[in-house]
């Protein structure tokens, strides 16, 4: 304490349960959250629960770069590596942010080993059953994923 006060006298009469905050739900609420990210698993599928595919990259300041994160999107130069046109990534559920520079090789290779890996196992299906275009996958990959 500061200055040279009058120690106060202490009122625990006060009806002091109102002010407390208690966590008492907080099991039953950890398991609604788990049943709702099921659920959501469930109503997007096929789709991935996670959302779009995000890069990995690394943290920002010299405590943290040690540790690897995902990032907000892939570059242009790693999508091109890829092999994958940076208009058609947002269809298939691939972030792409303009702004991102690759600064390092490894970078580069890792995020465009990841999208070629997201590229391998992609089913992409007919926007209208029985018409395919240029890009969707073959009949046999559709009948396999559903």
């Amino acid at each position: 304490m500061k200055h040279n006060n009058v120690i106060q006298n202490s009122h625990f009469r006060k009806h002091w349960q109102r002010r407390v905050k208690t966590w008492f739900d907080q099991p039953a609420r950890k398991l609604r959250r788990r049943e709702n990210r099921v659920k959501k698993a469930l109503k997007v599928a096929p789709r991935p629960a996670k959302g779009p595919l995000r890069p990995v990259v690394r943290c920002q300041t010299v405590r943290y770069n040690m540790r690897t994160r995902f990032g907000r999107g892939f570059t242009l130069d790693e999508l091109k590596e890829a092999g994958v046109n940076r208009k058609e990534a947002r269809n298939i559920g691939i972030t792409v942010d303009h702004r991102r520079k690759n600064r390092c090789e490894e970078s580069l290779k890792t995020n465009a080993q990841r999208l070629k890996m997201y590229k391998s196992k992609l089913i992409v299906f007919p926007r209208r059953e029985g018409k395919f275009k240029a890009g969707d996958s073959q009949q046999s990959e559709l009948a396999g994923a559903t």
